[in-house]
């Protein structure tokens, strides 16, 4: 910018790469340790320094026009390797520390010409403490909030986002980069500022969108879900009132039982009285139910909703193998199993064909559950994407289902096979 020799622009592209670099990392959630990742960066961050000090010595010219697209394209790539997360995010983190290095550059280099006829060593020394300013301030609040809210932006930023931070970027850098186009001058100072800051007020904007829109959708998954265990405990309630009604008429009945009991031995009827408690104790063993397995929540919610699918008059089958206490929170078992039932209850009902049936699998095999479900569903019946779609359904129990399932590193998978609709799960337990 300010011209000097190699080693001058040695120093001044090394301050830029490693206040790119560190912000990247310091938001980043790398691929490899952390030991190991600092190794590649302080190799990667020499041999980018190089090549650019390089370039600046052959065509300083050239360099003073371009290196801050090829600064955004070759250590954007670089760390966008480095990174385990996804390529929007990565995106973000590497446009904000270019961003910044262009603020830092603006700063630097105009603050030594308005000032101090354009001296090297101020316009290094300016730079250094800005980086270090910067760096301080990103680790102790950007990195924070960005941490908290990590989940929400991975999920919703998109290619817009991306867009826009890549434009929000090269304004940035058409004022950092280019002054040497524009007359040096106070009122173009000014102009160059205002575009810096509202490049600046972008980034911002975009990530606190995005951390908002991630929070709206969460509370919307999570009022879904509540509204999920509120039907479930609905369902139960109607259980335990028949359970009441059926303890209520089986007191009432036993008062008989027990007068024939009275007149059989009043008369000393001996082998009829034991014809008949065998005959009762028969008839009570065939009323009592037995679990569908011996995991309770599970249990409990496989019993809940084959009681409403056989009000419905719909033909249900299971075959549960699991342990008796899983590592899963019984609030995710309500999310995928209550969800499965219920959409398959609404499949059976919605096809009005005669013979509606549902058929369940539950088994477990080492730290794997797999789950799968097919019910009676409409000729009609579409997938988009992969994922069905009803008319009348808004999608929620599907995503809830994907999303709960994603939380064990599990998949899911919904077809259509001979007039069967079928939904399979897989969740892996955590060790």
């Amino acid at each position: 910018m300010l011209g000097g020799s190699f080693w001058i622009a040695f120093l001044r592209n090394g301050i830029g790469a490693a206040l790119v670099m560190a912000v990247f990392l310091l938001l980043d959630c790398p691929r490899f340790s952390m030991k190991k990742t600092i190794l590649y960066y302080a190799v990667g961050g020499v041999f980018f320094n190089i090549i650019f000090s390089v370039w600046y010595l052959g065509n300083a010219e050239n360099f003073v026009q371009f290196s801050g697209l090829a600064v955004l394209l070759c250590l954007g790539t670089f760390c966008a390797l480095m990174s385990s997360e996804g390529i929007y995010l990565a995106l973000y983190k590497i446009c904000f520390g270019f961003y910044l290095l262009s603020l830092v550059v603006f700063i630097g280099v105009d603050t030594a010409r308005l000032w101090f006829d354009g001296n090297m060593g101020v316009d290094i020394l300016i730079r250094f403490l800005l980086t270090a300013f910067v760096l301080i301030g990103v680790k102790r609040k950007l990195r924070v909030v960005l941490r908290e809210n990590v989940d929400y932006l991975r999920e919703e930023m998109d290619l817009f986002s991306a867009v826009t931070l890549v434009g929000s970027s090269l304004l940035a850098a058409s004022s950092a980069y280019w002054p040497s186009f524009h007359i040096f001058s106070v009122e173009n100072i000014v102009r160059m500022f205002m575009i810096m800051l509202m490049a600046g007020i972008i980034q911002y904007l975009i990530l606190y969108l995005y951390i908002h829109l991630g929070k709206e959708h969460s509370y919307e998954k999570e009022n879904q879900l509540l509204e999920m265990n509120e039907q479930f405990l609905r369902r139960q309630l109607e259980l335990e009132e028949e359970a009441q009604e059926e303890a209520a008429r089986l007191r009432h009945d036993i008062r008989h039982h027990c007068r024939l009991i009275e007149e059989y031995i009043k008369n000393g009827e001996t082998e009829a009285l034991l014809k008949y408690v065998q005959q009762y104790s028969q008839d009570a063993g065939r009323k009592t139910e037995e679990p569908i397995c011996r995991n309770t929540a599970v249990n409990s919610i496989l019993s809940v909703y084959g009681r409403y699918a056989g009000n419905e008059k719909i033909c249900v089958n299971m075959d549960v193998a699991i342990a008796d206490s899983l590592k899963i929170r019984d609030i995710d078992l309500v999310a995928i199993l209550a969800n499965i039932f219920e959409y398959a209850i609404s499949g059976c009902l919605g096809s009005r064909k005669q013979q509606q049936e549902i058929d369940i699998r539950i088994a477990q095999k080492g730290h794997k559950i797999v789950i799968r479900c097919r019910n009676t569903c409409a000729e009609q019946m579409r997938l988009h994407k992969g994922v069905p779609v009803m008319d009348g359904d808004s999608g929620l129990g599907i995503a809830s289902i994907v999303k709960t399932a994603a939380r064990y590193e599990g998949e899911t998978d919904f077809s259509v096979e001979n007039g069967m609709f079928v939904a399979r799960v897989l969740l892996n337990l955590p060790a």
